[in-house]
């Protein structure tokens, strides 16, 4: 069996564009997490908590936690070191879309940015916006940064240019902070032949000027499937749980709240079309609903691959305890008793908690970049096999929580 290694892990050929996507997204959260994680409330000595999920750049997503004072005061230095703005919606007002291309695809682009432009869209094309004499970094930084769709045109020709990626990267760091919306499209190029980063978004491909026309209704949200009712069964009526999400979201996320043994990875596993009978759902509104907690599942298409996560997210509305709490406990136990067991299977003794109590409040600490990875194959009962802290990231977080 040939092997390739991948950040250090031994990778199967036929494994390997997972393993470059995993490494790329890895290396994107760690990035943000040092330039965000080490901003301080000079005051409070406070630090912000950078939480990252998803497995894919269509569903990553970020998020920061802290006080209000801590979370103004990143904001502030985000803006003035102008590298990031973050959780903040997208402007009201007509889209206004960025293109990026490279010049050997000049005449394509010029008819989809006219295309745009006529069609109540305003499009940023270099050709328009630079003139003479004009800064060109300063004018390519006003349309990233007043953009609320960034939109590259990936062929042969531009997919390794230097500058169409440096402004995929930064149009990567705006849809990251919510900011805008990824919208690659391509010409000429198999989908097989997009970048990594970019293999889990799906391209339209742009062949004809009905393809152009399916953009900007893309674009304008335009869509001829009817606006998502409410399903018949009683139990998808969870409007009144505060999660943020809708109430088929919800419906899905409660059945595996409660239908978990372990609270883990995977636990339990079903596919869509029993999930959807068990629920009360239809197939399409089950569908609809991993789509939109696809941060908290690894497939959603067949099947409804369960993460962890979800468990630490969900747990306080449906179970008597928050593993919020619990994680807080968890690390100043780990943080501040030297003779504190590192075995789950201790720990678990130790504070007479269930498997499925202590996963929920690992997996919590651990997405936050606070724990060191023990995963194990082959330990049904627990997520991460020994609770190993790491402690300066561990001693931030419990300031932050005082």
């Amino acid at each position: 069996m040939i092997y390739f290694e991948v950040s250090g892990k031994r990778v199967k050929p036929g494994d390997i564009g997972d393993a470059l996507m995993q490494a790329a997204l890895e290396g994107i959260a760690a990035q943000i997490r040092e330039t965000i994680g080490s901003i301080r409330d000079l005051e409070t000595g406070e630090f912000p908590t950078v939480v990252m999920r998803g497995n894919s750049l269509e569903n990553l997503h970020m998020h920061v936690e802290g006080s209000p004072e801590l979370i103004e005061l990143v904001r502030k230095r985000m803006e003035e070191d102008g590298k990031l703005l973050f959780e903040e919606r997208t402007p009201e007002g007509p889209s206004r879309v960025f293109l990026s291309y490279t010049s050997d695809d000049a005449e394509l682009a010029g008819r989809i940015a006219t295309a745009l432009q006529t069609n109540g869209i305003d499009t940023w094309w270099d050709r328009w916006c630079i003139s003479t004499g004009d800064s060109l970094r300063q004018k390519i930084d006003e349309g990233l940064g007043d953009c609320t769709h960034f939109l590259v045109l990936l062929t042969p020709q531009s997919v390794g240019k230097p500058w169409v990626n440096q402004e995929m990267d930064a149009g990567l760091v705006r849809k990251l902070s919510n900011k805008c919306r990824f919208l690659p499209v391509r010409h000429k190029l198999p989908a097989r032949d997009l970048p990594p980063l970019l293999s889990g978004m799906h391209a339209l491909e742009i062949s004809t000027d009905e393809d152009i026309t399916q953009l900007i209704h893309d674009i304008h949200e335009i869509s001829r499937k009817p606006k998502l009712g409410p399903a018949p069964h009683a139990q998808a009526v969870e409007e009144a749980t505060e999660t943020g999400y809708s109430a088929a979201a919800n419906t899905v996320a409660r059945f595996f709240v409660e239908n978990t043994k372990y609270g883990r990875f995977g636990d339990p596993m079903i596919d869509v079309e029993p999930l959807a009978g068990k629920t009360g759902l239809t197939v399409d509104d089950t569908k609809d609903a991993l789509y939109e907690l696809s941060a908290f599942f690894k497939d959603t298409q067949m099947h409804a691959l369960v993460k962890a996560s979800l468990f630490a997210e969900f747990d306080r509305h449906w179970k008597p305890w928050d593993p919020r709490e619990d994680a807080v406990k968890l690390a100043a136990d780990v943080m501040n008793d030297p003779d504190f067991p590192a075995d789950s299977k201790a720990i678990t003794e130790l504070y007479g908690w269930e498997p499925r109590r202590l996963n929920p409040a690992a997996t919590y600490l651990f997405e936050r970049d606070l724990l060191l990875e023990y995963k194990v194959i082959g330990t049904p009962e627990f997520e991460l096999i020994r609770i190993v802290g790491k402690p300066d990231e561990l001693r931030r977080f419990l300031k932050s929580r005082q």
